[in-house]
């Protein structure tokens, strides 16, 4: 028996890359999945599926609140309970990097939205079945970017270090209902958006991260999928308001 048995997991932004890692690991513990993306999440089902779990798929725009409440719904009405939510849904890989005075304000606004604002909507929707459960546990995803710092991309940076305060304060208002709020903040991941967003510049910038980092590999999406893991379950009962690094030791906190 799974670590997550009987447990109902939401995971954002699962159409591919840490996405769907998230959803087959989750299921693999004994968690039933609601993988949900703006994008298809049918081959993300499948896999899980074909690992012996349970997963069920939706399309939805967290950055808008009828479609985060329709995500909640959806999961109330398959398996009647939500007990983890994990906020991995970002704009990244269809960002366009440059200089800080030559990004596009749309863009910035976007990435607002779906990085910042689709958490909150997110957290509205699912807190109440939580609140009446008695607990929860949201893992919300940051990056490396927000506490290091990167450059030409501020946009996101500036979203993820957002990702941070909204985990500490939502942490404080919900202690008091047994709901855990958590971030995670990885380095660069080897996924499809950071080929997208980093382009012909992918290897010399992953070689730059690595010499930055106590451990001299890339990160990659097995090397996370533990910390979600460890945050969804009871082995973090007493864990919130944290930020956990997943950078093979480039900053210390």
């Amino acid at each position: 028996m799974g670590n997550l048995e009987g447990k109902v997991a939401i995971v954002t932004g699962a159409a591919r890359g840490l996405g769907a890692a998230y959803c087959v690991a989750l299921a693999h513990e004994g968690a039933a999945v609601m993988a949900t993306d703006i994008r298809e999440c049918a081959e993300t089902v499948g896999d899980v599926v074909a690992a012996g779990g349970r997963a069920i798929g939706t399309t939805a725009d967290v950055a808008n609140a009828n479609s985060a409440k329709a995500i909640a719904d959806a999961t109330l009405d398959a398996y009647g309970r939500i007990d983890i939510l994990v906020n991995n849904a970002a704009m990244y890989g269809n960002l366009h990097a440059g200089r800080f005075h030559t990004l596009d304000e749309a863009e910035w606004d976007a990435c607002m939205a779906v990085n910042v604002k689709g958490l909150w909507q997110c957290c509205k929707a699912v807190v109440p079945t939580m609140q009446q459960q008695g607990g929860g546990s949201i893992i919300n995803i940051s990056s490396l970017a927000a506490v290091y710092g990167i450059a030409n991309a501020l946009h996101y940076a500036t979203s993820k270090g957002a990702v941070i305060g909204f985990t500490r304060a939502l942490a404080r208002e919900l202690g008091r209902d047994n709901i855990r709020v958590n971030a995670i903040a990885p380095t660069m991941v080897d996924t499809p958006g950071t080929s997208e967003i980093m382009k012909e510049n992918r290897d010399r910038f992953a070689e730059a991260v690595k010499r930055n980092q106590t451990l001299r590999k890339t990160l990659e999406t097995e090397d996370l999928v533990g910390t979600v893991l460890y945050l969804a379950s009871d082995m973090s009962k007493f864990v919130t308001g944290q930020t956990i690094m997943v950078d093979g030791g480039t900053v210390y906190l």
